[in-house]
């Protein structure tokens, strides 16, 4: 199991009569980027909380570095497996303070703050300035560089630049592809954005209804979609583009 960060082996979530996520198998090798789309409600969500625990299996296992979620201490997984969500979320305190939070949840300081906002692509003067203060795309790379300062093996990004405008979406994209080129980091990315998943991604994951309906490299899926369902959904996507 060495060989992949994650593997998802007939997984299944149910949370009351709900069942959110149905029989899902499937492994991410080290260092690759898988993007997961579909439509909304399908799953991807919900399919990276349990990465980490946020949620707990009902069915089947999660295997993170060869090693069954449930397995690990919660504090330790959660610093392999990091995770940025859509809506960035920014502490009272400066920049320096926010990037430094999770470290000192877990008794530890942020070492080289001017390394790491050098790494997300900010100025270092904008170390001791509030962060309430910054501007939308600021605020999303404070958000992962505060996840990134844990050094996770994992990262999980959840829908991280939809609320973003246009330059700001890529210059959080340009930033996260140069960290992974750097740290060869393995990552889960949900987008509804399907050129962003055409540019980012080595792997898409194609979800619906709670299951992974098809795994295919980047370039065959967009060239030629292989189940029904996807097929479905990217004429929808489609059409939704040119109204």
């Amino acid at each position: 199991m060495g060989r992949y960060a994650i593997e998802f082996d007939d997984l299944s979530l149910r949370i009351a009569q709900e069942e959110l996520l149905r029989g899902v198998s499937g492994k991410v090798e080290e260092g690759c980027i898988v993007a997961l789309i579909g439509p909304s409600g399908a799953g991807k969500s919900t399919l990276m909380s349990v990465c980490n625990l946020m949620r707990t299996p009902t069915a089947g296992n999660v295997y993170v570095d060869g090693r069954e979620v449930r397995e690990w201490p919660v504090r330790k997984l959660r610093q392999k497996v990091g995770m940025v969500f859509q809506s960035p979320t920014i502490f009272p305190g400066t920049v320096e303070e926010n990037l430094a939070y999770g470290l000192k949840l877990h008794g530890q300081s942020l070492q080289d703050p001017g390394s790491l906002l050098q790494d997300i692509g900010l100025d270092s003067d904008l170390r001791t300035r509030p962060g309430t203060e910054l501007s939308g795309g600021q605020k999303q790379r404070v958000a992962l560089g505060r996840t990134l300062a844990m050094q996770p093996d994992i990262l999980l990004l959840d829908e991280v630049t939809s609320a973003l405008d246009v330059h700001a979406k890529l210059e959080v994209e340009r930033t996260i592809l140069r960290l992974h080129d750097q740290r060869h980091t393995s990552m889960l990315w949900v987008t509804h954005d399907l050129e962003q998943a055409r540019r980012v991604a080595d792997i898409i994951w194609f979800m619906a209804e709670g299951r992974l309906v098809e795994t295919a490299d980047a370039d065959s899926f967009f060239a030629r979609p292989q189940t029904t369902e996807a097929r479905r959904f990217m004429e929808m996507m489609a059409e939704g583009e040119t109204r």
